[in-house]
C-alpha cells in the first residue's frame, strides 16, 4: 500500500503523470521491479492527454491503440469502467 500512495501522491491524475519525465516516474516507481510497466504508464498517459484530451477512450478499439492495453484489459476497462458488453478473456483460459 505504501508505493501506491507514493504514486499517487505524486501522480493523482493522468496529466499529473504526463507532465512528469521518465526519470521521475521511474524515481517513484523504484523498488517494484519492472521498469517497462512504468515507462508504458508514463507512454500511456502521454497519448491519452495527447490523443484523447486527458480522458480515457470508452471505444475498444481506441482502448487497444494505448500503449500497454491489450485485449484482456481493454475488455476489463470496457467493461468494468464502462459497463460495455466486452470480454476481458485472460490467455491462460483459452490455452
Amino acid at each position: 500500500i505504501s508505493y501506491y500512495l507514493k504514486w499517487m501522491e505524486a501522480f493523482p491524475t493522468i496529466q499529473h503523470l504526463a507532465n512528469a519525465t521518465l526519470d521521475e516516474v521511474n524515481a517513484i516507481w523504484a523498488g517494484l521491479g519492472y521498469y517497462r510497466r512504468a515507462q508504458y504508464l508514463y507512454e500511456a498517459a502521454t497519448q491519452i492527454i495527447n490523443e484523447f484530451q486527458g480522458e480515457l477512450p470508452r471505444d475498444l478499439k481506441q482502448l487497444k491503440s494505448i500503449k500497454g492495453i491489450g485485449d484482456y484489459t481493454a475488455g476489463a476497462i470496457s467493461s468494468i469502467a464502462y459497463n460495455e458488453c466486452n470480454a476481458a478473456v485472460d490467455g491462460n483460459l483459452v490455452r
